[in-house]
C-alpha cells in the first residue's frame, strides 16, 4: 500500500492501521467501539426483520471463482474507463445518508481521498458537506446523487441540478429506490432524527465516544447544507426536507424531463429489475446502479449481485455499478466477474472514518484497492476486462424467468 497523499498519514501509522485492521471486518467491529450506538444503529440498520444487509452479505460469499494460473501477473492492470475518464479501479465512495453525524467532517475526507486515489466520490443531496465544496476539493471525481423534492413541479430539484452543472460535475446519479421513507427500526427505537437533539440516552452514549465528540466540537452540528440555499429562512432543514419529500417522486416521467435538462451523464440509482434496465435505456441513461439501498429500504428485495448478470444482460452496452455489501476487493472481483463495471462502497468508507478519522478514508481505499489488485492476480484475470472471462458460480443467482410475470 502507498503513503497517504491526502492526509499525510505517515508510513509507520499506517503499518500500525495495517497490522490492527487487516480487512474491513477489523474497522466495522472497531467503529462500533468509536460513534455513539445510535450512530451504529443507522449506519447497520434496515426495515421489518433487518435481513437486507445480511443478505446481500450472503450473496457475495457464495459466489466461487475458479482461477486461472500460470499467467504474467506483472501485467496486473486494475483500472477502468467510466464515462470518459480512466480511473485508479472500480471501486467509487457511495454516498451514506447522515454523513456528518455518523463521522464529523465525512464529506471533506472523502472528497479528498477521491482526488488522491483517482476514484469517484458520489456525494449525496442529504450529506452534511455542500457539493460545491467537494467539487473544490476532488473537482472531476465528484458525481452528485440527487434525491427529488416534488414539491412546486421539482424546483427544488431542478435547482440542484443546475448546481451540479454550474460546480462542475459531470456525472448525475438519480436515486429512485425511496417512493416513501422506511420504517428503519433502530432509528424508531433511538428516536434519531437531524437535527440532533439529544435525550438523555443519546447524551449518555454520545458521552461515551470522546473521539467523535471531539471531531463534532470541531465540526459543528451536522445538517443537510445542499438543501440551506433551497430552505425557506423561517423553516428548520429537517421540516425542509420533510416538506419538499426529499427523494420521493422520482418517476419515469421525471426521468424523461430530466434528460431534457440535464447534458452531462445520466446514472440511474436503484435499479433491480432487468425492465427497469431496460427502461433506463430507453429514457436516456448513460448508466444504471443496480442496488437495494444497501437493504436499508425493502426487506424483500434480493441481494443486488444475484440479479446482476440478468440487469446486466437488459442493460446492454451502458455502464452497469453495483453497490450493498461489498466489504473486500475480492468482492469488487466477484461483482466485475458477475458483470458490474464498477462497484460503489458507502458502510466501508464510513468505518474506516469512524475507526481512524480523517486517515480511515485513505485507509479503506488503499486497502480495497490493494485486495483487489492482488485478486486480479491470483485469479489470473489481471484486468477488469479479463475478470469477464473467469470462471464464476454464482448459485443464488436469479434466473431470467424469474422476472416474468406481473403488470407493467
Amino acid at each position: 500500500m502507498r503513503q497517504s497523499t491526502a492526509t499525510g498519514t505517515s508510513p509507520a501509522r499506517l503499518a500500525a492501521m495495517r497490522a490492527e485492521s487487516p480487512t474491513l471486518a477489523f474497522l466495522e467491529r472497531k467503529a462500533r467501539r468509536r460513534i455513539p450506538s445510535f450512530c451504529y444503529d443507522f449506519l447497520q440498520g434496515g426495515t421489518d426483520r433487518q435481513t437486507g444487509h445480511p443478505r446481500n452479505r450472503a450473496a457475495f460469499d457464495a459466489t466461487e471463482i475458479c482461477p486461472r494460473h500460470a499467467v504474467d501477473v506483472g501485467a496486473t492492470d486494475p483500472s477502468v474507463a467510466l464515462f470518459g475518464r480512466t480511473y485508479a479501479a472500480p471501486l467509487l465512495i457511495a454516498p451514506v445518508g447522515m454523513d456528518g453525524a455518523i463521522w464529523p467532517g465525512a464529506g471533506r475526507h472523502l472528497a479528498r481521498t477521491a482526488a488522491a486515489r483517482n476514484i469517484p466520490y458520489m456525494i449525496g443531496t442529504l450529506s452534511a458537506t455542500r457539493l460545491e465544496e467537494a467539487v473544490a476539493l476532488a473537482a472531476e471525481s465528484v458525481w452528485f446523487q440527487l434525491y427529488t423534492m416534488p414539491e412546486q413541479d421539482h424546483r427544488d430539484s431542478l435547482a440542484l441540478v443546475a448546481r451540479a452543472k454550474a460546480a462542475g460535475v459531470r456525472v448525475l446519479a438519480l436515486t429512485i429506490d425511496i417512493p416513501l421513507p422506511a420504517r428503519r427500526v433502530p432509528d424508531m427505537r433511538n428516536r434519531l432524527a437531524l437535527p440532533f437533539r439529544l435525550h438523555p440516552r443519546m447524551a449518555l452514549a454520545a458521552a461515551l465516544r470522546p473521539a467523535w465528540l471531539a471531531a463534532l466540537a470541531r465540526e459543528g452540528r451536522p445538517q443537510f447544507r445542499n438543501l440551506e440555499a433551497h430552505c425557506p429562512a423561517d423553516m428548520p432543514l429537517v421540516q425542509y426536507a420533510r416538506q419538499a419529500r426529499a427523494g420521493g417522486a422520482a418517476t419515469w416521467e421525471f426521468i424523461a424531463r430530466l434528460r431534457q435538462v440535464w447534458d452531462g451523464d445520466l446514472v440511474i440509482k436503484g435499479i433491480m429489475d432487468p425492465r427497469d434496465a431496460e427502461r433506463a435505456r430507453a429514457h436516456g441513461a448513460d448508466g444504471i446502479v443496480v442496488s437495494n439501498h444497501g437493504g436499508r429500504q425493502f426487506d424483500a428485495a434480493p441481494a443486488p449481485l444475484d440479479v446482476l448478470p440478468a440487469v446486466r444482460h437488459a442493460a446492454g452496452p451502458m455502464p452497469v455499478l453495483l453497490d450493498g455489501g461489498v466489504m473486500s476487493g475480492l468482492d469488487i472481483l466477484r461483482a466485475v466477474a458477475c458483470g458490474a463495471d464498477a462497484v460503489m462502497v458507502g458502510r466501508g468508507f464510513m468505518y474506516g472514518l469512524a475507526t481512524y478519522g480523517a486517515a480511515g478514508a485513505d485507509f479503506v481505499a488503499d486497502t480495497l484497492m490493494d485486495e483487489f489488485r492482488i485478486a486480479l492476480a491470483q485469479s489470473g484475470a489481471l484486468t477488469v476486462a479479463g475478470a469477464r472471462q473467469l470462471a464464476v458460480r454464482h448459485p443464488r443467482r436469479w434466473r431470467s424467468e424469474d422476472f416474468e410475470g406481473g403488470t407493467e
